[in-house]
């Protein structure tokens, strides 16, 4: 165990009287005192060391302080540095031991005891440096979130967003300076703007959807009318199926090869917040319109790359999982994706020609797995009667990598 060189120290609104006795002894003993400037100002009464103001961009304050290594250096950060703080991004660096932390209570804290809310039930995420597309799955009705805003500019372009999407009438909260002498709160309706607001506020937000809003469903297999596509998509159903065959957990990355519209990249990221994933699509025109569909349906962070498959997959991130749903011509693709999955890896491709239903039963018959035949049928007009149409019937091949499938 590394003796601590490096404090944190979490500071509220209310300056050095809301810190414990244990905090200012700290402060006070630092050699340096990394803070933003706000934060500095808030404990001038007890530093007696050097201070330095943390600066941008953000990376080279991390840089400055682990070139302090081993000397009495504190950082002060606001309210927890552990809840979207500084803390988690200095341990990332750290060893055991190297750092200890004395968290005051967080925003998210304060807001919820100003606002009456269960902290356990809000959803809370930020919007510091992430679009503002980023909150689209998060508008369900009904729903209370807590978001950490930019800027005094946020609240308003919130309210904007909102409407926008049908969410005019959701219930917002802008909090300022909470804890402290400037303390704020106003409250109004999306559709009604907001006044100007200090540059330090958080947003609480009661959701409310009218009967047009864009809500984003939390089933698999959403509607085909809320991607951008040219034809080329995974259609709804499929999807469904495909998606419970990849079967998503925490934190995986998935490669959709043949990406198309990107519905089914994008829908494994809707999965779970941690979940990634690299669509490659080999045409430009529609590896543009992924990368607008993840930014429309609130995952910015899908990674689309232009190429073709299996040159395209060599310098990837490893892969949790493989989707491969373009044309398929040969089992180059399916060789490329067997040697990047690791073992409990799983491999799923459709196919809907009869090369390409070849191709999959080879693979079946060298390395096992399951063979589906999925056919969906839909109402449509006859004349002035109806009847059910077939669409495209869909093979699917579905795998698991074991130690001995190569």
């Amino acid at each position: 165990m590394t003796a601590p060189w490096l404090s944190v120290i979490g500071i509220g609104e209310d300056g050095v009287e809301g810190l414990s006795s244990l905090a200012r002894q700290i402060i006070a003993q630092a050699k340096t005192v990394f803070g933003g400037e706000r934060h500095l100002a808030l404990a001038a009464s007890v530093i007696r060391g050097a201070t330095e103001t943390w600066g941008s961009p953000f990376s080279d304050g991390v840089h400055r302080v682990l070139e302090m290594r081993g000397k009495p250096v504190t950082v002060l950060a606001s309210g927890d540095p552990f809840f979207f703080g500084v803390g988690s991004t200095l341990s990332r660096h750290l060893e055991p031991g190297e750092l200890i932390c004395v968290p005051a209570p967080s925003s998210i804290a304060w807001a919820c005891a100003r606002l009456g809310w269960a902290q356990q039930d809000v959803r809370v995420f930020s919007l510091c440096g992430r679009p503002l597309e980023t909150l689209a799955p998060h508008l369900q009705p009904a729903l209370r979130l807590v978001v950490l805003s930019a800027d005094g500019n946020t609240p308003g372009m919130v309210c904007r967003f909102l409407a926008d999407r049908g969410f005019g009438k959701s219930r917002i909260h802008v909090l300022e300076h909470l804890g402290g002498p400037d303390e704020r709160i106003s409250c109004f309706r999306a559709e009604d703007g907001t006044l100007p607001v200090s540059d330090l506020n958080l947003i609480g937000i009661e959701v409310e959807a009218d009967k047009d809003a864009r809500v984003i469903p939390l089933a698999s297999g959403l509607d085909d009318d809320l991607f951008e596509h040219d034809g080329q998509i995974t259609k709804r159903e499929i999807r469904s199926i495909t998606l419970s065959t990849l079967a998503p957990r925490a934190g995986e990355v998935l490669w959709d090869i043949g990406g198309g519209a990107g519905s089914v990249a994008i829908e494994w990221m809707l999965r779970h917040p941690s979940n990634r994933a690299i669509a490659i699509e080999q045409n430009s025109e529609r590896a543009a319109r992924i990368s607008r569909n993840a930014l429309t349906l609130g995952v910015p962070g899908l990674q689309v790359v232009e190429g073709r498959a299996p040159e395209a997959l060599v310098s990837l991130d490893r892969p949790d999982a493989v989707f491969i749903g373009g044309g398929l011509t040969s089992e180059d693709i399916f060789m490329q994706a067997r040697k990047a999955l690791p073992v409990g890896g799983r491999l799923v491709a459709n196919a809907v020609t009869l090369e390409g239903e070849a191709i999959l039963a080879a693979q079946h018959a060298k390395y096992g797995g399951t063979l589906t035949r999925i056919g969906i049928e839909r109402l449509d007009a006859v004349g002035r009667l109806h009847a059910f149409r077939p669409a495209m019937r869909v093979t699917q091949y579905g795998t698991t990598i074991s130690g001995d499938s190569e």
